[in-house]
């Protein structure tokens, strides 16, 4: 037997104090153990759980013990005995769980409190860098977070959950990976240097979730830097809705243009209201002729392209690029106009115009 299931069960004797006394009064009368005896039992596996031993060193324990009082019965009270022990490692086992489950909640709740304290940045930095280290993080590294996020909302414990936490086991083992879940989102979080983790994470979660769709923030250094990936991803979601961009896996660093281009709001809907203003007065106001220009530089400036994906003959698609050139002044086929047009309908996007007054 190794040493250290010796050791183990050698411990998990100290909780059999008055055990041997139970089995042999149950086993001399034949009655059931008593409501206090049962209680005894149950505080001992509580205290034995906490104590961090196994179950089934502590079983093994009890049948040990069991044996030993069988030796000394008389075979007219031996009858009782297993009836006894029956009933006596039930109560022990039941006390066992009840304080493993109140450790895991209590466990849980630890980790829910340091996930939203780790990527909303609420604590003392410091006091979440030595916390980060119980559940894996070395906080003094560079982090990247990737989000992923589905038709349906997402908790620990449902099934898209534990079947990318297993992918990730699976594949990279114990690599300091963090995997959770915040507003019905999956959540990862990973050092910088395993840039591999993260790409996988988004290829199943992608999988898993039935099309859903993946943002990777940049690597940053410190428990700030998590956050800030963090929001990074949040903030390339909430893009990706407002431009329709369906790019199963988005990554931040490639979409910093649309932050530059909105860190003046003002300036930008000066700009949409300069250029595109002139749309409203269309017959059915600015929304048709801006999806004109949308899916005309979305496709490249193909206007055939850009025809078909509006569901639009090639002639009616030309009639419309003439009309906003009247009623705007700039031409979407001249590449100095275009990108001044081109500007104005990204920013149009992002400011949700029209249908946000500017």
């Amino acid at each position: 037997m190794p040493g250290g299931a010796v050791t183990e069960l050698e411990t998990a004797v100290e909780y059999l104090e008055g055990y041997a006394e139970v089995l042999a009064g149950v086993c001399a009368t034949g009655r059931r153990l008593t409501r206090e005896e049962r209680e005894a039992l149950r505080s001992r596996g509580e205290r034995a759980a906490e104590a961090g031993i196994g179950l089934r060193a502590l079983v093994r324990a009890h049948l040990a013990e069991a044996q030993r009082v069988h030796s000394e019965l008389q075979v007219a009270t031996a009858d009782h005995l297993l009836s006894a022990v029956e009933q006596a490692v039930d109560a022990f086992a039941e006390g066992h769980e009840r304080a493993q489950h109140l450790l895991m909640r209590q466990e849980e709740a630890a980790r829910r409190e340091f996930i939203d304290d780790l990527l909303y940045g609420r604590s003392d930095l410091g006091r979440i860098a030595e916390r980060a280290e119980r559940f894996g993080l070395l906080l003094s590294h560079a982090h990247a977070v990737a989000v992923a996020q589905g038709p349906e909302p997402y908790s620990d414990g449902y099934e898209v959950t534990r079947s990318v936490e297993s992918s990730l086991v699976a594949r990279f083992g114990n690599r300091r990976i963090l995997l959770t879940t915040k507003d019905g989102r999956l959540i990862c979080v990973a050092p910088a240097d395993e840039t591999e983790v993260l790409a996988h994470f988004a290829k199943q979660a992608h999988a898993a979730t039935d099309g859903g769709q993946v943002a990777v923030g940049r690597a940053h250094p410190g428990t700030s830097g998590v956050v800030h990936s963090y929001e990074e991803a949040l903030n390339a979601l909430e893009l990706a809705a407002r431009m329709d961009l369906d790019d199963p896996v988005l990554y931040a660093a490639d979409l910093l243009v649309y932050p530059v281009l909105t860190r003046d709001r003002q300036a930008m809907a000066d700009l949409v209201q300069t250029v595109l203003g002139p749309l409203q007065q269309a017959r059915g106001g600015a929304k048709p002729l801006l999806d004109t220009l949308t899916a005309y530089f979305d496709t490249g400036c193909v206007t055939a392209q850009a025809a078909r994906r509006l569901s639009l003959s090639v002639r009616a698609m030309t009639y419309r690029l003439d009309r906003i050139h009247r009623l705007t002044g700039s031409d979407p086929g001249d590449p100095v106009q275009r990108y001044t047009l081109q500007t104005a309908v990204v920013g149009a996007r992002l400011l949700d115009w029209p249908d946000q007054v500017l």
